[in-house]
């Protein structure tokens, strides 16, 4: 875990530059509280903050070439950089360290930008080329590692997270209301747009150069089905184990103790069990006292099984709220996915203990989890009936009450995958998030954002194309996200190695039917686990970290705190506070369910007062 900042020189002095360079990087301390470092030059200044997790000459940044021409600052980890520092010795560019930077300092001298597809890890790099004039920088294939820029008004600043800008003089903080209606509908922004105007996300699987005031994006991989009929499902268990077992390998390096997150599923079962393989891991897991939300007795019960050490914490309501603001303020675009608060306090437990934890994340995506790629097999056979007449049955069932068995099913029967499948319109439809504002805001439909990566996987089957979409907008926007945020706020890096390259190369050729059927999810996978894992385990249906939230909402005393927000000079601003109201009282009645809706409008109020309200310019 670390974090770097740099921009192209604002003035000539410069102390001034090493003044604004060290505040931003101030600005994101929390990502390395250990180490710090600065490079000021004549045209481009870049700031690092590192944490310490092997020996400071392997880790010190920026790290420079022999001749000064090149300086770099990266976040991150390189997991083939034994196998690369051969190559790069035997081509004439050895490392003088182990630092995982200097290998693609060294990989860059040899090769340029030719070096960044070569990279296996979690990882976003800067690097200025006084030769050539150029700022170039990467994003590792997922996204793991976040990288953002400002480009306007003849400024180019680029930052691990987007609150460094704040600390910017030429920074132009503005709300960026035009993507309003996107995160109102999917709880985030699910293009490289964010709410801050002239601030973007570099996308992952690409690098970017700067040079003269131009400012070029350009992908170096992408994601591709090939799909092998060849093999049975035993075989692909097969394929999985040995292949989790030999990223496990890469990602299980380090010079200090290392963790794991541990709920009850089989994601984080799979890679602590293969942890304690190797070490009496401690185990760190987060639930409520409200049972049929808490995982923590599961969770205790497995680390037994194992006879490693589970540290767990019991998340009051009060804490859960409590938090809202540092999760909002971590995020730097707000995020109303619940669970983010328990993570929050996981990852603060887990930093108590380690400096390192490692994680579940990417299974799902990657291999069929989430119950509702389910759906499309269900629809399998209604969708041989012709379109005009599954169209004409959609009209008529419209009309039907809304909640009437099998309705949902008719009227969506008619759609394409683009516009059926549940992560659009995932927390407000296009009709409500119109009614939820004060006044129209034009922005493409949400199918429409999704459009071009279903395109993208044009010719595989439904539950191919939802899982593809995932990987492009959930995870690298909502999940991964999450996870880096929650982590870095307490200083915590975290490892993902069911997240790897050769994982998802492997992934991306399983057939559909042993990712998903309609009795089971993840179906290989699961196999593959259960080779290690109790079939209790292996065999759990995924709950996804479930909150006691849509309850809590009831409580007097929450109510009135999401009401006094709703109620605010913020809301009233970019809400209707008549349907805000309606919204939170009909949930209190037992009405509606509107949990969802309320969190995503209430995380959004709590994250624009921090960044809008109470943050002041830099000097």
């Amino acid at each position: 875990m670390s974090g770097f900042v740099g921009f192209v020189n604002r003035s000539a002095d410069e102390n001034d530059n090493r003044r604004v360079i060290e505040a931003m990087a101030n600005r994101i301390a929390h990502r390395g509280p250990d180490q710090e470092g600065y490079d000021v030059g004549e045209r481009v200044s870049l700031g690092f903050r590192g944490l310490a997790l092997s020996d400071p000459a392997d880790s010190s940044q920026p790290i420079r070439s022999d001749d000064g021409t090149l300086v770099l600052v990266m976040d991150g980890e390189i997991y083939n950089g034994d196998q690369l520092r051969e190559e790069l010795a035997a081509a004439g560019h050895p490392c003088a360290t182990r630092s995982d930077a200097e290998v693609v300092l060294r990989g860059y001298e040899a090769d340029g930008a030719g070096i960044v597809p070569r990279l296996r890890g979690d990882f976003a790099f800067v690097l200025w080329d006084a030769k050539s004039g150029t700022v170039f920088g990467a994003r590792d294939v997922f996204g793991a590692k976040p990288m953002f820029y400002y480009h306007a008004d003849g400024q180019f600043l680029v930052a691990s997270e987007i609150k460094a800008f704040l600390a910017h003089p030429g920074f132009d903080k503005r709300f960026n209301r035009d993507r309003l209606p996107d995160y109102l509908s999917f709880e985030y922004v699910p293009t490289q747009e964010t709410l801050f105007r002239d601030v973007f996300k570099v996308p992952p699987a690409s690098t970017f150069t700067y040079r003269d005031g131009t400012l070029t994006i350009t992908p170096y991989d992408a994601y591709r089905y090939a799909i092998d009929e060849a093999k049975t499902l035993e075989e692909w268990e097969e394929a999985i184990a040995s292949t989790f077992q030999a990223s496990f390998e890469a990602h299980w390096r380090t010079d200090v103790e290392v963790g794991g997150f541990l709920s009850s599923g089989i994601d984080s079962s799979y890679v602590v069990s293969e942890a304690a393989k190797r070490t009496r891991i401690r185990t760190f897991s987060v639930g409520y006292s409200e049972e049929k939300f808490s995982e923590l007795s599961d969770a205790a019960e497995f680390a037994a099984h194992l006879g490693v050490e589970n540290i767990a914490k019991t998340i009051s309501s009060e804490e859960y709220f409590a938090a809202v603001p540092a999760v909002q303020y971590h995020m730097d675009e707000p995020l109303s996915n619940p669970s983010a608060v328990a993570v929050y306090y996981l990852a603060q437990l887990a930093a108590s203990h380690v400096k390192v934890v490692l994680s579940g994340e990417g299974a799902d995506e990657l291999f069929g989890g989430y119950p509702f790629y389910q759906e499309p097999l269900a629809f399998s056979a209604y969708l041989k009936v012709p379109q005009p007449v599954r169209t004409i049955v959609a009209r008529v069932a419209a009309h039907l009450p809304v909640g009437l068995h099998g309705r949902r099913f008719l009227v969506n029967g008619a759609l394409p995958i683009e516009q059926r499948s549940i992560r659009n319109n995932y927390v407000f439809s296009l009709a409500d998030r119109a009614a939820v504002l004060a006044s129209p805001i034009t922005a493409p439909v949400p199918a429409a954002r999704v459009k071009p990566y279903y395109d993208e996987a044009a010719g595989q089957d439904e539950v191919s194309k939802m899982q593809y979409v995932d990987l492009k907008t959930w995870l690298v926007q909502d999940m991964l996200v999450k996870a880096d945020r929650m982590c870095a706020a307490h200083s915590l890096a975290a490892r993902c190695p069911i997240l790897d390259r050769e994982m998802l190369r492997l992934a991306l050729q399983i057939p559909t039917r042993f990712r998903v059927t309609r009795e089971q999810t993840k179906v290989a996978f699961r196999g593959a686990a259960a080779r290690q894992v109790p079939a209790r385990n292996a065999e759990r249906p995924k709950l996804g970290f479930p909150v006691p939230l849509m309850d809590w909402l009831r409580e007097d005393r929450y109510y009135q705190q999401v009401r006094d927000a709703f109620t605010s000079e913020e809301a009233r601003e970019f809400f209707d506070q008549a349907f805000l109201l309606k919204l939170l009282d009909d949930h209190r009645a037992g009405h509606a369910k509107n949990m969802r809706k309320i969190w995503s409008v209430y995380c959004f109020l709590v994250w624009y007062r921090r960044y809008f309200v109470e943050e002041q310019p830099a000097a």
